[in-house]
């Protein structure tokens, strides 16, 4: 009887285990996350964007942020394209152009949707240099897509 139990919570959890990783399960936005007080909206950077607090965001962003976010900031990597997530280009400077960093500042630390909240592993300073760097991404030129060459 043991037995039977302990294989049933086996199929069970490879179940839900299945549905999560196939998409057919979606992990819950938290409510807080789905609108941004305006408060926080408006909430200025506070760490001035510098060749330090850039290093120091580019290190956040290759450890937290690359595999989704893509090495560059293209919104093309590795975990984006698994899971079929279609990203903004940060090179692109339209892309965050509306966005204020507090808004910014509050998606990072709470999520959203299949983004996973930085809360509980990241400091505000750190996640405000993080915004620094993703916002130096805009600065530098988009990689040129390769012209055929006339022969």
């Amino acid at each position: 009887m043991q037995k039977k139990i302990a294989a049933l919570c086996v199929f069970a959890l490879i179940g839900v285990a299945t549905a999560r990783l196939t998409g057919q399960e979606k992990p819950k936005t938290p409510a807080a996350a789905s609108a941004i007080p305006p408060e926080d909206a408006k909430r200025p950077n506070p760490v001035k964007s510098s060749p330090a607090s850039i290093a120091d965001g580019k290190h956040a962003f290759v450890t937290q942020c690359a595999m989704c976010h893509g090495k560059d900031g293209d919104g093309k990597g590795e975990l984006a394209t698994d899971m079929k997530l279609t990203l903004k280009d940060y090179r692109d400077p339209a892309a965050l152009k509306d966005m204020t960093d507090g808004e910014m500042f509050y998606l990072i630390m709470h999520g959203k949707g299949d983004m996973p909240a930085e809360e509980d592993r990241m400091k505000p300073d750190q996640t405000w240099n993080l915004i620094n760097y993703i916002r130096s991404f805009a600065k530098k030129e988009a990689p040129k897509e390769k012209e055929a060459k006339p022969q």
